[in-house]
């Protein structure tokens, strides 16, 4: 099972682990980053983060059910969004702090870049999770 933890002697982390620690025997999944694409391949919500994010939260889900694991299981994540100030950075982080992911404490890092891979793309997230002892069965 993944160990979530704090450390007390650095600076209190707002809603993630400075740390996770999964014992050997764990299966994981290594996510490629989730994009705010539709199945057809269209941007959804172009010009809006927050609806962006979910689309990428919702997108990761769907990838890691496959697997058979959930964003609750998630024990590490990259958050990356087009932003040259702060307030983007927290605009995608209160939709990630919303979300199932934010289940349990995970280790994750935020971060600013100045472009993504499809045109108009704000958001694309990068997941660890641990995966259930039986892959789910696809249909």
């Amino acid at each position: 099972m993944a160990e979530h933890r704090t450390v007390p002697a650095l600076f209190p982390p707002p809603g993630y682990a400075h740390t996770v620690v999964v014992e050997a025997g764990e299966r994981l999944a290594f996510l490629a980053g989730g994009v705010p694409l539709d199945a057809d391949g269209k941007l959804v919500g172009p010009g809006d983060l927050p609806t962006q994010t979910r689309q990428v939260l919702g997108n990761l889900e769907t990838a890691l059910a496959s697997v058979g694991s959930s964003l609750d299981r998630v024990v590490a994540s990259t958050v990356y969004v087009v932003a040259d100030r702060p307030e983007p950075l927290s605009e995608a982080w209160e939709v990630v702090k919303a979300s199932a992911l934010s289940a349990g404490p995970h280790s994750s890092t935020l971060l600013g870049v100045t472009t993504l891979g499809y045109t108009g793309q704000l958001v694309e997230i990068t997941v660890t999770a641990v995966v259930q002892d039986r892959p789910a069965v696809e249909g």
